[in-house]
């Protein structure tokens, strides 16, 4: 996320580098066959797709914990009718969707229309988490205390029921932010992305326009497939450690309400 600031130029821009490169000290990992060096197009790609997944996983997860607590708060007929638009959401498969519209775009999806989307389709599955879970502490002893305080409904969900789900929350951000970066990326692969926007997928995809493999330019087409493979072991790593952390913390907190 850093390190595109200290690129000493754009890589983005074609032909600013000589062609076809190997790795050396002045070029880490080598130029492309579009003269631009792969290190530096690497650190742009990498932040490209790390904001494709963080913007998704950041108004999916929220839009999906407020809504799923709301409908398991609330009931009646705001549950029915969240609830309804939870089922209607998951059931709709979003990649043939997603195909579709990047086709009649021919490649010129924006990554923030493609964010958009992957939000709408996203966010379904953790608010129906989440309702159950509100569903099974609504009738607990310290939110009918609450009730009987005088707290208003927001102010339970918010100061009550909200810390007991922030580690599940944060487990699946990071779950979510795994979906983005594979959701764009396989769209770039086949071309139906931004193509003219520096991420993992498009590194791979101008790679591959370019007989990378076959010219045996590993230094080109290796980084992305790399990186996104590493990202995605860190990233479960991290989903791991939160959800176990997670079941501990909500099994203490249980065990002492």
């Amino acid at each position: 996320m850093i390190l595109p600031f200290f690129a000493p130029y754009d890589p983005r821009v074609w032909n600013v580098m000589p062609r076809n490169l190997p790795p050396s000290r002045e070029h880490l990992l080598g130029t492309t066959n579009l003269g631009q060096d792969t290190f530096w197009l690497l650190t742009w790609a990498t932040r490209g797709s790390l904001i494709v997944g963080l913007t998704v996983a950041f108004f999916a997860t929220a839009i999906g914990v407020m809504a799923g607590l709301t409908a398991g708060f609330s009931g009646g007929f705001t549950d029915r009718i969240l609830t309804l638009f939870m089922d209607t959401f998951v059931v709709i498969p979003s990649l043939p969707i997603l195909i579709l519209m990047a086709s009649l775009l021919q490649g010129r999806a924006s990554l923030l229309l493609i964010s958009g989307i992957l939000v709408i389709f996203n966010w379904p599955w953790p608010a129906r988490q989440t309702r159950a879970m509100a569903l099974s502490m609504r009738e607990r002893e310290f939110v009918n205390t609450a009730w009987f305080s005088g707290e208003s409904t927001f102010q339970i969900i918010t100061k009550e029921i909200f810390p007991y789900i922030t580690g599940w929350a944060m487990a699946n951000f990071v779950n979510t932010v795994l979906v983005g970066i594979a959701t764009e990326s396989g769209l770039a692969v086949i071309g139906l992305s931004s193509l003219e926007e520096a991420t993992l997928g498009t590194m791979i995809y101008w790679a591959l326009q370019h007989q990378a493999l076959l010219r045996e330019q590993w230094w080109w087409i290796g980084p992305p497939v790399v990186t996104i493979v590493m990202l995605f072991i860190a990233l479960f790593l991290t989903s791991t450690g939160l959800s176990e952390r997670s079941a501990a913390g909500r099994g203490y907190q249980y065990a002492h309400t």
